[in-house]
Formats: structure tokens, C-alpha cells, sequence
């Protein structure tokens, strides 16, 4: 009873708690804490969320993570790769900063929490090896490029439109250098810097905070924000005055036409409902027509990308005071009657008012209090579109959590169970999405500061999450001033440091296909970015690939006896053969459907190589297995060699191999004296047993000489 209530609640194996053991986890939590706020707030807007529901995923799901999860210091929360990959996932979908946007980011969670939990469930963790090592490696140091440079823009203070390509979004972002802001790239190289100083100097204070707090008080004491909303009658310059015009009509359209698919998806999943031929070809016709309103709204979409960087481009000067004031090409002002500051259009905000700005972001107003229980909108419209990123985010996380688990119990001595990790993480997320969080995973960086700081159990991970619950209730409006270049150093900080190329290059070493599969993986990820989930779709595949064709042609060869005693390759080492009455062939791998043609090339090139030979003898130590395809190839090879008067004989075959010969009477066709114990004793008795073989072949070889 005991043990299944562990099972169930696997917390309980923290109690009794001890005082010095709660002390410590009150320290670690603290600790972890003082990052998990600033990093879930940049994490979340990496998600293209706003920075309060970075806020949100660190409360709900790290409580959860923390009760029914195998690990005791593994902290689950906002993680860049699965932040990175949520937006990825809903950007082709809806429009960022939109209810639906934030609605499908949460479903997103949903659909990742019942994938992991039920991995868990079925303890179907094993299917993360389709993942190898250069796979992953190629995989997160491109996420890890996507990540970093994703934010380049915030360090810049330019506009990042997204679109369907990465590397021409980022590449817009580039050009437009001429046009950044200081005071922003400012901030965050004195981000940088002095998070990078503290660790150097003094890695027990929480440099990511210090950062935050120093940032967010100098944003406030100097105007870092400077804002205007106007009217777009208040931009005197005609030409620009019409391109933001145009700009907030297509912005209001855009609106609409996502409303008018949404609705649309809606119908038609109602008439399919209705199982009836009627319904289902009328919601064929509602589903065409959504597709064409998606077609026009990308197509807005693409104007507005360009529409706004080239008014960001325009700087303004401001002239006059209150109702008279206007807003004039920067180099128009020659006379100096402006205020000197250079202003730039920023957006249009929900009243349709021109958002001008001629200082930095920052994060602005954050919704005060707790998230309220809302089970996740269900849209089934979206459901097969998210589907596939929600396998790969599941994946992902899963390997994740997985490994850093893995590391910290080396050091701890703690026994992780990667089912019961699933299970908690499955958990974490679904119960999450009922409180507004998006998806969540464990994470290396505060899981490290988190052992590093002692934690001994959970409890660390559920105190963080009361530190956030403290700043979601008091302390969200002193966070305004916060500057954004700030959270987009902490993220690039984070991810750059996942970068490694060692890993390809030992792999480079050893296995050259891998490394090349790991490479590709890499280009594929930056190509296809946003959707960086097919980056690894495509590595997974050429890894499946790769297998399946060594798997079909193993390693198998004539063998002989080189210097030192040992067998090796006829072929490969210049070897001569060690009869030519038999001939020994090594065959190292499985022996199933896959491969038995090859097994029977193998045998026949070995039997038309040495025409004499009497026997043919397979050294089968290196045949984990056997399938009925292997068994009827045998047979059928055996049958061949026997109508010539050649014998097929085994050397060394594993149990399993032996028990599935003997159920299919292979042994008995055969013949016991066709299997040897090991490949010595074979090639000695064999040597033996064609000794008059071999005479009579050296003699008719000399009478032909003569």
C-alpha cells in the first residue's frame, strides 16, 4: 500500500521533512526565484506572448512539476527552445498580441501536456533515440542561432516583422542598423556586461536580477520611454500621413479576415458534425473559401512587414505644444523648432491612434493577480495543424528534462525514472493550460543554480513558484520601466551558451555520416525557420534513413588470419585465404527481412569467389536476431549450396539465434555438425576435416603447372 501511494503521489517521498532540509530548499527556492522572474518574462516574449504569461507558466506548472515529477531539483518552467518553437508553431495560425494568438498558444500547451503524460503512461520514453547525438547537437545550436538573433531587433530597437522565413526577417532587421536606437543598445551592452562581471566576480549574487532592478530604475529616473498618440491628421508630411493610413486599414482588415476564417474553420467542423454528404461537401466549399481569406490576409500581412519598416525609417521632429502639435519630416526641421528628439512610428494602438515613439520599449503595464481557472479553448479547426509541433515540442522538452535529470542525479545519487518525469511534465502542462500558462519543460540553468544552491527536494521548486505568486499580487507595476533590450539579453545569454561544436566535430571523427546528418540538420533548421520543428523532422528522418541502410547492408566479409592471430577482412588487409576447401565469412548484424538478400549476395559472392570450396561457414557471433524472413533465406540458401555440393555451416550464434533455428527445424536440416560453439574451434575442426581437400587441390594445381 505503501508503495503504490508512492507511486501515485510521488511527493511523499519527501517527508518527513527536517528542518535543515526545508532550509535548504527555502534558500534554493529564493535563489531560483530571483532568475525565474526575469527569465520567464523574456522567455514569454520569445513566445511573441505578453511577458505576464511568462509570469503565469512559472506558478501552476512548476508546483505540478515539482509534486509528480522523478527528479528532486530539476525546476520546470518557460524554456527558450519550447518558447521559440510555441510562436513558431501558432505565428502562421493567428496574429501576435491577438486573443487567438494567446488562446492557441495555450492549446499548444495542452496538446504537449496529454502527449508527454501519456508517453509517460506507456512508458514510451525510448522513442526519443530516433533523436541521436549529432541530430541534437545540430538541432540546438541552430534553435540556439534562431533564438539569439530573434532578438537582435530588441537590442536595436527596430521593427522584426515575421514572416514565413527566418532569414529574410532577420536579414530586414540587419539593414536597418542606420536606424537604431543608442540609448536601447546601451542598455543592453550594461546588461551584458555586468551580468557577465558578477559571474566572473562574484557568482553568488544574482547578476540577471541585479541587472533587472539597476535597468528598470535607470529607464524610469531618465524617460527611457518616450511615447506619443496621435491622431493621424497630426502628421503634417501628406506622403506619410497616407502610408500609415494605409498601414492601420490593412492592420484593421487583417483583423477582420482572421475573425472571418476563424468563423469560417468554425462551420465548417460543425457541418462535418452533421455526417451527411450534403454537409460534408458544403464544408468542403466553407473550407476553400477560408483558405482564400487566409490567402488575402497574408498577402496584408506581407504589405504591412514592409510598410512599417519603411515608416520606422522616417524619422519625425516634433513642432508645437497640445492640440497644435505636428509631426514633420526629422530633416524638414532645419530651423531647430523641434524638440530635437527623432520620432518614429511604433504602431497603431486599439483606439486607432498613431503610436510614435522616440525613446526605447519597455515592458509596459502587467496585469496585476493570479490567473483565473479557464479551461483551454479547444479549437478543432487548428488541431491537425498544431499537431505535428506539439509532437516535436513534447519530444524536445522530453529530451530536456531527460537529460538534465540525468546530470544532476550523477551527482546526487538520485535514481530518475524517465516515465514518472514524462508523467510530471505531462502534467505540468496540462494543468497549466487551465491557468493561462504556455509550454513548459525543465530547465538546465535554473535546475543548475537550484543544486548548486543545495536543494534537497521539490519543495524548492513550489517556493519559487510562491515567489512568483508574490510578484503576480504586489510587485508587477514596478516592473514597467523595465527595459526590453534587457529581457532580449538575458535570452540571448541564455541560448548562446548552448552552442557547441565539439560534439560535431568528434563526431566528425567517428562516424562521418552522423556528423554530415548533423550538419544538414543544422542548415535545415535555419532554412526553414520559423518552423524549426521541421529542422528535426528532417535530421530524424535522414538519421531513420541511415540506419535502415546500414542495417540492410552489415558489416560481412571473407575472413582470414592475419599476423598477430586474430581474424580480420581477406579483403580489407591483403590476407591470404585460410583454405580453399571452406570458407569462413563473418556476417555482424541482424539477420531479418531487411537485409536477408544481402546475406544471400554475401554467401553466393563467397561461393563463386572460391569455386572449390566444400563448405561455407557463417561466424554468426556478431546476429543479435532473426525474423521468419531470415529463417526461409537460410533454408533457401542452404538448399542452393547443397544442390552444388557445398555445406552452410555457423559459427558462435547467439542463443536467441539457436532457439528460433531449432523451432524451425533448421538445426535438423542442417545437421548438428553444422554449428560450432565459437569461430576457433570451427576453423580448427574444419581445417582438419579438409585436409585431404586442400592436398588434392595443391596436387592438381601442379600436374596443370606441368
Amino acid at each position: 500500500m505503501n508503495q503504490f501511494l508512492h507511486t501515485i503521489f510521488p511527493f511523499l517521498r519527501w517527508f518527513p521533512l527536517r528542518m535543515e532540509t526545508l532550509r535548504a530548499d527555502l534558500v534554493a527556492g529564493v535563489t531560483v526565484a530571483l532568475i525565474l522572474v526575469p527569465q520567464s518574462m523574456a522567455y514569454a516574449q520569445l513566445a511573441a506572448l505578453p511577458v505576464v504569461y511568462g509570469l503565469y507558466a512559472s506558478f501552476v506548472p512548476v508546483i505540478v512539476a515539482a509534486l509528480w515529477g522523478s527528479c528532486s531539483q530539476l525546476h520546470t518552467g518557460p524554456v527558450a527552445m519550447l518558447s521559440l518553437m510555441s510562436a513558431a508553431a501558432v505565428l502562421p495560425l493567428a496574429t501576435p498580441g491577438s486573443e487567438e494568438f494567446i488562446a492557441l498558444s495555450i492549446m499548444l500547451a495542452f496538446l504537449v501536456g496529454v502527449l508527454r503524460f501519456g508517453l509517460g503512461l506507456f512508458r514510451l520514453g525510448a522513442i526519443v533515440n530516433l533523436l541521436s547525438s549529432p541530430v541534437i547537437v545540430g538541432f540546438t545550436n541552430a534553435a540556439a542561432l534562431i533564438i539569439g538573433l530573434s532578438q537582435l531587433n530588441k537590442v536595436l530597437n527596430v521593427p522584426f516583422p515575421r514572416s514565413d522565413s527566418y532569414l529574410s526577417d532577420l536579414w530586414g532587421v540587419i539593414v536597418q542598423i542606420p536606424d537604431l536606437h543608442w540609448p536601447t543598445l546601451l542598455f543592453a551592452v550594461g546588461t551584458w556586461v555586468l551580468i557577465a562581471a558578477l559571474r566572473r566576480i562574484r557568482p553568488s549574487i544574482p547578476g540577471i536580477l541585479v541587472a533587472v532592478v539597476v535597468s528598470t530604475l535607470i529607464s524610469a529616473l531618465v524617460g527611457y520611454e518616450q511615447k506619443a498618440k496621435v491622431s493621424a491628421d497630426a502628421i503634417a508630411d501628406p506622403g506619410i500621413r497616407t502610408h500609415v493610413q494605409d498601414y492601420a486599414e490593412a492592420q484593421t482588415r487583417i483583423r477582420e479576415l482572421s475573425a472571418s476564417i476563424s468563423a469560417k474553420r468554425q462551420e465548417a467542423d460543425r457541418l462535418v458534425a452533421e455526417n451527411t454528404l450534403e454537409a460534408r461537401a458544403h464544408a468542403a466549399e466553407v473550407r476553400a473559401a477560408a483558405e482564400v481569406l487566409r490567402m488575402r490576409m497574408e498577402a496584408l500581412k506581407t504589405e504591412n512587414n514592409r510598410r512599417i519598416i519603411e515608416l520606422h525609417g522616417q524619422p519625425l521632429a516634433r513642432v508645437g505644444q497640445g492640440e497644435t502639435v505636428r509631426f514633420v519630416p526629422f530633416a524638414d526641421d532645419s530651423g531647430g523648432i523641434g524638440d530635437g528628439r527623432r520620432w518614429r512610428f511604433s504602431g497603431i494602438d486599439g483606439e486607432g491612434r498613431v503610436v510614435l515613439s522616440a525613446g526605447g520599449a519597455v515592458v509596459g503595464n502587467i496585469p496585476e493577480g493570479l490567473p483565473t481557472f479557464s479551461p483551454p479553448h479547444f479549437d478543432w479547426a487548428y488541431l491537425f495543424a498544431l499537431l505535428p509541433s506539439a509532437i516535436v515540442m513534447a519530444l524536445i522538452g522530453f529530451m530536456e528534462a531527460t537529460s538534465i535529470s540525468k546530470a544532476i542525479a550523477l551527482k546526487s545519487g538520485e535514481r530518475v525514472d524517465t516515465s514518472k518525469e514524462l508523467v510530471g511534465q505531462g502534467l505540468a502542462n496540462i494543468a497549466g493550460s487551465f491557468f493561462g500558462a504556455y509550454t513548459v519543460s525543465g530547465s538546465f540553468s535554473r535546475s543548475a543554480v537550484a543544486a548548486k544552491a543545495g536543494a534537497k527536494t521539490g519543495m524548492f521548486a513550489i517556493i519559487s513558484a510562491i515567489a512568483v505568486v508574490l510578484v503576480l499580487l504586489f510587485f508587477t507595476r514596478y516592473l514597467y520601466h523595465l527595459p526590453q533590450s534587457v529581457l532580449a539579453v538575458i535570452v540571448m545569454m541564455a541560448v548562446f551558451g548552448l552552442i557547441r561544436v565539439e560534439p560535431l566535430i568528434d563526431a566528425w571523427r567517428v562516424d562521418r555520416v552522423g556528423a554530415v546528418i548533423g550538419l544538414v540538420t543544422f542548415g535545415a533548421t535555419l532554412a526553414m525557420a520559423p518552423s524549426i520543428a521541421n529542422g528535426i523532422l528532417v535530421g530524424v528522418l535522414l538519421t531513420v534513413l541511415h540506419y535502415l541502410i546500414r542495417t540492410m547492408r552489415p558489416r560481412a566479409e571473407v575472413v582470414a588470419m592475419k599476423p598477430d592471430g586474430t581474424l580480420g577482412g581477406a579483403r580489407t588487409h591483403g590476407l591470404q585465404p585460410l583454405s580453399r576447401c571452406f570458407v569462413p565469412v563473418r556476417f555482424d548484424g541482424v539477420l531479418t527481412f531487411v537485409n536477408v538478400a544481402y546475406f544471400e549476395d554475401i554467401i553466393l559472392e563467397a561461393h563463386a569467389e572460391f569455386p572449390d570450396a566444400r563448405a561455407i561457414l557463417v561466424i554468426g557471433s556478431g546476429i543479435n536476431d532473426i525474423d521468419a524472413s531470415g529463417i526461409e533465406k537460410v533454408r533457401e540458401v542452404a538448399r542452393r549450396l547443397r544442390d552444388n555440393g557445398v555445406r552452410l555451416m555457423f559459427s558462435g550464434l547467439k542463443h536467441q539465434v539457436r532457439e528460433a533455428f531449432r523451432k524451425a527445424h533448421v538445426d535438423e536440416e542442417l545437421g548438428e555438425s553444422a554449428f560450432f560453439v565459437d569461430k576457433r574451434s570451427a576453423i580448427s575442426k574444419l581445417s582438419e576435416q579438409f585436409a585431404a581437400c586442400e592436398s588434392e587441390i595443391s596436387e592438381r594445381e601442379k600436374a596443370g603447372a606441368q
